[in-house]
C-alpha cells in the first residue's frame, strides 16, 4: 500500500530535510518522494496527525517478552504490537525466556514467531548455558542463526576468566559480549538502594560499589583482552567516569542507561511499591544527575526501556520477595521528553543500532521507511489505560509525561 506522511517535521541529524515540514511519498516501504504539498495521484492512503513530527526508526536495545514459557507475562506477538505503537520499528530481546535462547534452534524460534510484524526483533543469545555462568553457549552458531549479540540477562558473570574467554573467542566473528555488572557478594541480600531511604525502610541496601567494583574488573578484562564490550543499564555517577575513562583510552566500549534511572530516584520506593523494585535499584538524585550528564557528554551511547513484564503473583507481594522489573516502551518517549531536549532523546533511541549492527536508515529518498512517528508536545499523566503490555508492572503510573509516540512505519507496514 501507498502511503502519504502529510505536513512531517523531519528530526534527523543526517537527513538532507532535517527540521523541515515536509510531505513524505511511501510506495512499496519505500520513500519514493519528499516534499511539500505532494500530489495524492495513486490514492494513496493519507496520514494528517496533530503537530505530526518523525524521526529514524527507533531502536529498544533491552526487551523482555516472556515467551517461550512465560507467555502469562508477555507474547512476542503481543510485545512487538506494544513496540509498535509506543514507537519502536527494532527491539533486541532478552533470552529470559523457559527456555533460556542458548542455542541456535531457540534463536530460529523466537525470529520466526517475529516474522510479519512491523517491529523487527533481533535476539540476544545468552553468553553461558542457561544463563548459569558456568559453560559458554553456542556463540558462533546463534551469531550464525541471527544474534546480534551474547549476555545473560541481569546476571553478572563472577568468572573472570569465563569472560576474558569469551571477549577473545568474539573476536573472530565480530560479536558483542554484553557484561551486565552487580557483584553478588557486595549486593547480597540487598533490594534497594543502599542510602538514607533503604535505612529509613528497613530495606537491605545495594551499594554503588556493587556495579562499579564489577565495571572497573570488566574494563581490565577487555584491556587485556581486546573485543568488543556492552555494559547495559548502568545506574551509578562513578559508572559513567569509569566508562569514560575506558573510552578515552580507546577501548571499544559502550554501555546504556534505563529511562527510570534517568526519570526516577530511590525516592519512590517510600510506599514499598513493588513496581519501583528493579534491578540495579533506583539510585539517588546525585546518580540521576550524573547519568543525564553521562547522556549530554555522549558518554552513555544507548537510553533502553529495559521492558520487563512481570506477572501480578510476582510483584504484588513483599517488598523483599518481589521480582525486579518494570515495563517501559509505553512510557519510554513522554517520561525521557521531561528530563532530556527533544534532539537528544532521538539521538539516544536511535544510536544504538550501531552498536549492535544493525543497519540505520536516513529519511531520504530511494532508502527504505524505517520511521517513528511522534508529538513532542503537550503534557499528559500517565495512567493505566496508556498500558498495552499483558502485564502492569510499570514504574511510571501517576508520572507526568510530556508529548506521546503515535506508532512507526516500518517493513512496508504502518502501524498508529
Amino acid at each position: 500500500m501507498n502511503t502519504i506522511l502529510r505536513e512531517a517535521k523531519i528530526i534527523d541529524s543526517e537527513s538532507p530535510f532535517h527540521n523541515q515540514t515536509v510531505d513524505i511519498l511511501i510506495v512499496d516501504g519505500i520513500i519514493q518522494k519528499i516534499g511539500t504539498s505532494l500530489p495524492n495521484s495513486d490514492n494513496a492512503e493519507e496520514v494528517k496527525l496533530d503537530n505530526l513530527h518523525i524521526s529514524q526508526g527507533w531502536f529498544d536495545s533491552s526487551v523482555s517478552l516472556g515467551e517461550p514459557g512465560f507467555e502469562d507475562r508477555e507474547t512476542i506477538a503481543n510485545g512487538l504490537n506494544v513496540a509498535a505503537k509506543s514507537g519502536f520499528t527494532a527491539i533486541a530481546l532478552q533470552p529470559n525466556s523457559y527456555p533460556i535462547i542458548d542455542n541456535q534452534s531457540q534463536i530460529n524460534f523466537v525470529k520466526s514467531k517475529a516474522n510479519g510484524f512491523a517491529t523487527a526483533l533481533f535476539p540476544i543469545g545468552a553468553l553461558t548455558k542457561g544463563s548459569e555462568g558456568k559453560d559458554m553457549a553456542e556463540l558462533f552458531d546463534m551469531k550464525n542463526a541471527g544474534a546480534v549479540a551474547f549476555g545473560d540477562y541481569n546476571k553478572s558473570l563472577e568468572n573472570a576468566n569465563l569472560l576474558k574467554i569469551a571477549l577473545q573467542y568474539v573476536q573472530d566473528f565480530d560479536g558483542l559480549v554484553i557484561a551486565f555488572a552487580q557483584d553478588s557478594n557486595i549486593k547480597g541480600n540487598g533490594v534497594a538502594n543502599e542510602g538514607v531511604v533503604s535505612t529509613r525502610l528497613g530495606l537491605k541496601g545495594i551499594p554503588n560499589l556493587a556495579e562499579e567494583l564489577q565495571i572497573a574488573r570488566n574494563l581490565f578484562l577487555l584491556e587485556y583482552t581486546g573485543g568488543k564490550l556492552h555494559i547495559p543499564t548502568i545506574s551509578t555517577a562513578k559508572s559513567v567516569q569509569l566508562i569514560k575513562e575506558a573510552k578515552a583510552k580507546g577501548l571499544q566500549v559502550t554501555c546504556s542507561v534505563a529511562v527510570h534511572h534517568l526519570v526516577l530516584t530511590d525516592e519512590k520506593l517510600e510506599n514499598f511499591d513493588t513496581r519501583c523494585k528493579v534491578s540495579p535499584p533506583l539510585r539517588t538524585e546525585t546518580d540521576r544527575q550524573g547519568l543525564l550528564a553521562g547522556i549530554l557528554d555522549n558518554t552513555i551511547d544507548i537510553i533502553t526501556t529495559d521492558h520487563n513484564p512481570i506477572d501480578i503473583e510476582h510483584k504484588k507481594m513483599e517488598f523483599d520477595l518481589a521480582k525486579n522489573g518494570t515495563i517501559g516502551l509505553e512510557s519510554a518517549f513522554g517520561t525521557l521528553l521531561t528530563v532530556l531536549p527533544l534532539e537528544k532523546v532521538i539521538e539516544k533511541l536511535t544510536s544504538g543500532k550501531s552498536t549492535f549492527g544493525i543497519e540505520s536508515q536516513t529519511i531520504a529518498e530511494g532508502n527504505k521507511a524505517n520511521i517513528s512517528l511522534f508529538n513532542p508536545e503537550g503534557k499528559s499523566v500517565f495512567t493505566n489505560e496508556n498500558i498495552l503490555s499483558k502485564s502492569k508492572n510499570s514504574a511510571f503510573l501517576g508520572t507526568e509525561i510530556k508529548g506521546k509516540a503515535y506508532g512507526i512505519y516500518n517493513q512496508g507496514k504502518l502501524v498508529l
